[in-house]
């Protein structure tokens, strides 16, 4: 199958099912998801969303965030994942919003890395997600799911490669929503160990299906074993 036709399939199916698909992080503003977005990196949006309604209590402003000190940020996160260095992060990154972005969250990649504890990754998710720009933030589940389903190539070692190749791809108004199309897919269907192709709708242009159960046809659901 051609990767052209791969595409298609994949927007025919999510647009129709999936029209308005959204983050699963909880925030209500840039400065709340900036936060939570740090905070996710390999953490899950669930833990994540289990601690940011206190830290966004305490520190309901970047001023308020530039003002702590990260031994106090942290008693609010302990329970997250390198909860001593993401406590430096958001500390730092709560003096840098107010001392050189005017308190506001930067609108770009380029000036949201300068953030700490902000990567690619970081900025592409709040570009995407707060404006709607075409960034695609390649995590673990979009590096699997674009890999296995025959999106990319092979040779796309790096989040960068998968990143271009995706973009370069899909239609400029979808990407956003791209995103988080194979974010969750990867989180609940086509997971790390054992996919669950037994529940996958893509199965019919799946490379990784078709190469490990060539002898077992979808039926019309697009299911195993229906």
């Amino acid at each position: 199958m051609q990767k052209k036709e791969r595409y298609r399939l994949l927007i025919d199916y999510f647009t129709q099912h999936f029209p308005e698909p959204e983050t699963e992080l909880a925030y209500t503003n840039p400065y709340e998801l900036i936060l939570a977005v740090v905070l996710s990196a390999q953490c899950t949006d669930k833990r994540v969303n289990m601690v940011t309604p206190a830290l966004f209590e305490a520190y309901p402003s970047p001023e308020h965030l530039a003002a702590a000190a990260p031994e106090e940020v942290l008693p609010y996160i302990k329970s997250i994942s390198y909860p001593n260095n993401k406590a430096k992060h958001l500390a730092g990154l709560g003096k840098m919003l107010v001392e050189q972005f005017n308190s506001e969250v930067p609108s770009t990649v380029e000036e949201l890395v300068k953030l700490p504890g902000v990567g690619r990754k970081t900025a592409n998710v709040i570009v995407s997600v707060i404006w709607n720009q075409p960034a695609m933030a390649v995590d673990t589940h979009v590096f699997r799911v674009s890999k296995r389903l025959g999106l990319v190539t092979k040779t796309a070692k790096t989040p960068l490669e998968v990143e271009k190749q995706l973009v370069a791809n899909l239609p400029q108004d979808l990407v956003s929503r791209a995103h988080h199309w194979l974010i969750l897919h990867g989180r609940y269907i086509c997971v790390a160990r054992r996919p669950k192709c037994e529940e996958c709708p893509l199965t019919h242009f799946c490379a990784f299906f078709q190469k490990n159960f060539p002898n077992i046809p979808d039926d019309p659901e697009n299911k195993l074993g229906g």
